[in-house]
């Protein structure tokens, strides 16, 4: 039976708020947004129609909050409820509440969710459809002897997942069976905070596949369809980095070889609305893995390729509709990529980073590139919830042009104020083996030390540029200082003139533990300044923003130099490099460091001590274990000795660099 969807409430946060919204307003549909205290101002409030708070940051006192949501959708008058992923998505009881509150919820039927919600439930379901399933124990007896029994059975390497989620939360690898009951209980802890659910399955672990997910759509008339594959295989920590449609080197029979068990997957358990079947691929085999019952992250690539706005299909289906298109009128044409810039340091493990993006420019200006994104400059990444910034997307008439499209996005990405990994995503954008297409699982593995290098030295263009912005800023302040009734007055002019002596002024810049002394001698309308590569000729122009259009040695560029405090962040030619000003105005800093410190890696949660005052300890044993953003963080012995004193005990919030415990020289 139709129904028209007036409402529609989104509940959830960031970018997929924000882009679910886009569609719901081009379609005359009101929005409404739900907001934790730590959102008040967040983008996807300021892009709502109406916007009810639902209480603290923590996602457990709002976003998971059902009743809170329910209470928002009556108090607005919403007729349907969006999940968008992660949070509610995936929950069978939110769906069953929406229904008995009368409320359309757009997505599949909470007998769908359950059916397909449990990794192992799921794959018995696959099992008896015959569909091939990797080698692995699915069963529901979870004791831990058990567990390491069927991982023996199954031979090492094997994989640990949590039975209840995904986006690499609860899952371990493990390669010898001595490591086994560690990453056990690991998992187990993983996917308790993340799910409310700590079952897992053990699989082997396949050592080259290919991850690959067809996405499937349908309605409540039976009709169902697949609108082809992506590809996912880059990955890190078992989360994806990169997603492509379509898959490279995909043949058409294997296309709908897939695109068929896909759908009879969905069928099997009388799906409606979006969802991603998702399988492993090594060599010519494929493997059922799991299939997420809601839209994905990674959505866009499938509408670029198709021309389809997943979330109006989502809305038609959930209003009773027949799916827009079925298969044989489902276009393919083109290739696109989809990168995820997130608030992380790829050189300390990917581990995410927290605070507030100082400087934000997202190249939404390059051709063939969209930008979905929660956040703008000033916005505070929060240690509550996800670090994704934004999601980058290019798309091309084939997959050369879309990887030339990408390399230019990210060239013209800018984030200041925290850590990313834009320079990682750069790296494996202009990657010979990415442009060869040659993917699997392992392929940051593989490739480490090509994506992640060590810092190249500061370049004299990167030192004449933050030199020339800070002259020009001192230009501009004793500009602005001038006597209005003596405009003409020496002493409001800064010129560098000087009484019988070379006019010249001496900057210096810390570049770690060195540093570098830059004389900048006045030029007429330019400077001359000695780098350590020699003398370069300088001029040009700057704006408050930081854009500087530029003379080096005669070469016209433009770039920009980002101030925070002391700190220069210098964007050019799509590189970027930072110094430190050491201004003499200033009082010198204490230099600081956490070397040889035991200390929180970011702001979290003590979960787990492992250790207790006056026992002794091992190199690279575990110490303390902190959980942030739904993932754990295990700090390690640096070295043999003995436990002084511990700091925190389980339980206790900790900012990053607070000191855990005291680690003496074993006696």
């Amino acid at each position: 039976m139709s129904r028209a969807i007036r409402t529609l409430l989104v509940a959830n946060r960031g970018e997929i708020a924000v882009r679910i919204m886009r569609t719901a307003k081009a379609l005359g549909i009101r929005t409404v947004a739900v907001y934790s205290d730590a959102d008040a101002n967040a983008l996807h409030v300021k892009s709502a129609d109406e916007a009810y708070p639902i209480g603290p940051a923590p996602a457990r006192e709002s976003y998971l909050k059902v009743e809170a949501i329910l209470d928002a959708a009556r108090k607005s008058g919403a007729d349907a409820i969006h999940p968008g992923y992660g949070f509610l998505s995936e929950n069978a009881d939110f769906a069953d509440a929406c229904a008995k509150a009368g409320i359309v919820f757009v997505g599949p039927p909470a007998s769908a969710i359950r059916a397909m919600g449990s990794k192992s439930a799921a794959k018995a379901l696959m099992e008896k459809a015959n569909v091939p399933l990797v080698p692995g124990y699915h069963g529901e007896d979870q004791d831990p002897d058990l567990l390491a029994g069927e991982a023996a059975r199954i031979g090492y390497p094997v994989l640990i997942k949590a039975s209840a989620g995904g986006g690499g939360k609860g899952m371990k690898v493990v390669r010898a069976e001595a490591d086994f009951a560690e990453a056990l209980a690991s998992a187990k802890r993983e996917a308790k905070s993340a799910f409310g659910d700590d079952k897992v399955l053990v699989e082997k672990y396949l050592t080259t596949p290919r991850h690959i997910e067809v996405q499937v759509f349908a309605d409540t008339l039976g009709n169902a369809v697949y609108l082809y594959e992506r590809d996912c295989s880059i990955q890190r920590r078992h989360q994806k980095v990169v997603e492509e449609a379509p898959a490279p080197g995909m043949s058409e029979e294997r296309r709908a070889a897939m695109g068929k068990a896909a759908v009879d997957a969905a069928k099997a358990v009388g799906y409606v609305g979006a969802g991603t079947v998702e399988f492993i691929a090594e060599g010519e085999n494929f493997y059922f893995m799991e299939m997420n019952t809601r839209l994905q992250v990674e959505h866009p690539v499938t509408e670029a390729i198709t021309g389809q706005d997943l979330v109006e299909w989502q809305v038609r289906v959930a209003e009773g509709a027949p799916l827009p298109l079925l298969q044989a009128a489902i276009p393919l044409k083109g290739h696109a990529i989809e990168v995820r810039l997130y608030a992380e340091d790829p050189a300390r493990d990917f581990l995410p980073q927290v605070g507030l993006l100082d400087h934000l420019v997202l190249p939404a200006h390059v051709p063939g590139t969209r930008v979905d994104t929660g956040v703008v400059a000033k916005d505070q990444v929060s240690i509550h919830y996800d670090p994704m910034i934004a999601k980058i997307i290019v798309a091309g008439a084939d997959r050369a042009e879309a990887v030339g499209r990408l390399q230019a996005a990210l060239a013209a990405t800018e984030v200041v104020g925290l850590a990313t990994n834009r320079v990682f995503l750069k790296a494996i954008a202009a990657h010979p083996a990415f442009a060869a297409a040659e993917l699997d699982t392992n392929f940051i593995e593989r490739y480490r030390a090509d994506l992640l290098p060590e810092p190249a030295p500061v370049s004299d263009r990167t030192l004449a540029l933050a030199a020339l912005s800070i002259l020009k800023e001192e230009q501009r302040h004793s500009a602005e200082a001038a006597d209005p009734a003596d405009p003409w007055s020496p002493w409001g002019r800064a010129p560098g003139w000087r009484l019988n002596r070379d006019a010249h002024v001496d900057l210096t810049f810390a570049l770690g533990e060195e540093r570098v002394a830059v004389r900048a001698h006045f030029r007429g309308a330019g400077f001359a300044l000695d780098l350590p590569g020699g003398t370069m000729k300088v001029e040009g122009e700057s704006t408050p923003d930081g854009t500087l259009c530029a003379r080096l040695d005669g070469v016209v560029m433009k770039a920009r130099v980002i101030q925070t405090g002391n700190r220069y962040t210098v964007f050019a030619r799509g590189e970027e490099q930072s110094v430190e000003f050491i201004d003499p105005r200033l009082a010198s800093l204490a230099a600081t460091g956490t070397a040889g410190r035991l200390v929180a890696p970011m702001p979290g949660t003590i979960i787990r001590i492992a250790v207790s005052a006056g026992q002794e300890v091992v190199k690279g044993a575990p110490l303390v274990v902190v959980e942030a953003m739904k993932m754990e963080h295990t700090v390690a012995a640096p070295r043999d000795g003995r436990i002084k004193a511990l700091n925190f005990a389980v339980g206790d919030l900790v900012d990053e660099g607070a000191e855990l415990l005291v680690l003496e020289e074993a006696s």
